[in-house]
């Protein structure tokens, strides 16, 4: 696109060091592409869609970790400070692209859903050792600080990886990252846990509520307008808010409770480390490589950027690097694994905005709102509903992001076994987690997630399986 068409290009970005690609790109139908810098409005319009995207995830193994651990109320308000904090250092770091380290797209980092089952197992297992909660926080801290080095020298070995993590192993993880997060979509839409617990699940006015947001998003996200369009999403949030609030479903009562302002502090709860609990962190650190490549190949896609060719695995390298850094830096400042989200892709999609800059203004709303918890604690207030409104879509959009990276190979009878057997177990232990309870603890913190069964299962075949992997 040209400037004419308000589309202004980096000039000195490291990105653009990187080749185009034209041949091998993917077509988009994006409003502002890549290197595209949107006007201040539509950026930061963007940017808040993004936030919105992501926040609940962000903060979510926090609040999950947390309870499970038994910490008090102020401990579990500083951890999802700072895992707002460090996301939004690990953003612009992504984003940005600092020499090698990031991979320059608009990857939108967050905490990894992947390591709450070792974490809370090494954390209940040390408490019941006779450890504190605070000092199972600094053992959880040590152990994923050590881990992060282990992705990190994964990412330098990304084009070997690349004849067995090929595009049918990454598509089908992005398709698994899609419909497994479609379940909680669902749980969303009709009034989250807390619902199930208070029987008024599935209400009238839960469905109702989530089902307006998302008549939104799709009926502005369908218009010709590109400003009711990129903003499809914030609009349907803010609209489901307001009618929430009407319904008595907006709690604020928590917002008193909550301190003003809050600082960082480096190794907060000290540093341990324990070589048995540490197998299934050095392995979920594999796993999140290959979620990585999957998200950053789908956030290719959906940015019109190659996935092929040395411009992407330049990009892999550089997203995977900072993915590794990014985990140090979460560790050293008292927070979870981060990870690329993939609920991100979706909203690029919806928009029409694939632009990186719209990254640093991620990066700044992420950090603020870790410095001030009060500003978060009005956006946890958002009612269940309106969150399944809007992630139900973008979650399918995710999925179909994984259907075009595996469409993009010959799908012959090798190709349709693998992805059928991924998807069948991946899907099976996410629809039906009692499968693994007879199973080792360990066997259940690496097989329970639907992401890392499928995963795995599709990375093996892939290699045992004959035939040219593609």
């Amino acid at each position: 696109m040209s400037e004419q068409e308000g589309l202004i290009q980096y000039p000195d970005e490291t990105v653009a060091e990187l080749p185009p690609e034209p041949a091998i790109a993917t077509p988009t139908d994006l409003i502002y592409g890549l290197e595209s810098k949107p006007p201040l409005r539509d950026a930061l319009f963007a940017a808040v869609q993004h936030v919105l995207a992501s926040f609940i995830g962000i903060i979510t193994p926090s609040l999950i970790i947390g309870g499970a651990l038994g910490l008090d109320p102020d401990d579990r308000a500083y951890l999802i400070s700072m895992s707002l904090f460090v996301s939004g250092i690990a953003t612009f770091i992504q984003t940005r692209r600092i020499g090698p380290i990031g991979s320059g797209l608009l990857s939108i980092q967050g905490t990894s859903f992947a390591f709450i089952g070792p974490i809370i197992g090494a954390g209940t297992a040390a408490v019941a050792g006779g450890a504190t909660p605070a000092q199972a926080l600094g053992l959880i801290f040590g152990m994923c600080l050590i881990g992060s080095f282990i992705e990190m020298v994964f990412s330098q070995f990304i084009e070997v990886l690349s004849r067995v993590i090929n595009h049918l192993v990454t598509g089908t993880v992005v398709m698994l990252i899609g419909l497994t997060l479609i379940n909680a979509g669902v749980l969303a839409m009709g009034g989250g846990a807390l619902a199930k617990q208070n029987e008024t699940y599935g209400s009238a006015q839960n469905v109702f509520l989530s089902l307006l947001v998302l008549a939104i998003i799709i009926i502005l996200n369908s218009s010709r307008n590109t400003f009711l369009r990129m903003a499809s999403i914030a609009i349907g949030l803010i609209v489901g808010y307001i009618v929430g609030l009407s319904m008595g479903l907006v709690d604020l009562s928590r917002l008193s409770q909550m301190s003003i302002f809050t600082l960082p502090i480096p190794f907060k709860y000290g540093f341990g480390f324990n070589p048995t609990a540490f197998i299934p962190f050095a392995f979920l650190y594999l796993i999140t490589t290959i979620e990585s490549i999957g998200d950053l190949t789908a956030t290719s896609v959906v940015t019109g950027q190659p996935i092929q060719g040395e411009t992407y695995f330049r990009r892999m390298r550089g997203g995977v690097l900072g993915d590794g850094l990014n985990s140090f830096i979460a560790a050293v400042f008292n927070t979870f694994p981060n990870t690329t989200f993939s609920q991100n892709n979706g909203v690029i999609q919806l928009t029409g905005i694939g632009s990186r800059y719209v990254g640093y203004f991620i990066a700044v709303i992420l950090s603020i709102l870790g410095l001030f918890p009060i500003i978060g604690g009005i956006l946890q207030a958002i009612p269940q509903p309106v969150l399944g409104g809007a992630t139900i879509i973008m979650f399918g959009s995710v999925a179909a992001a994984g259907i075009k990276i595996v469409s993009s190979i010959e799908i012959g009878r090798r190709e349709t076994l693998i992805l059928a057997t991924s998807l069948g177990l991946g899907l099976g232990v996410t629809f039906a987690p009692d499968l693994l309870t007879g199973m080792p603890v360990l066997v259940k913190n690496i097989f329970g997630s639907g992401i890392s069964a499928g995963g795995i299962c599709a990375l093996v075949l892939n290699i045992l399986l004959p035939g040219e992997r593609r």
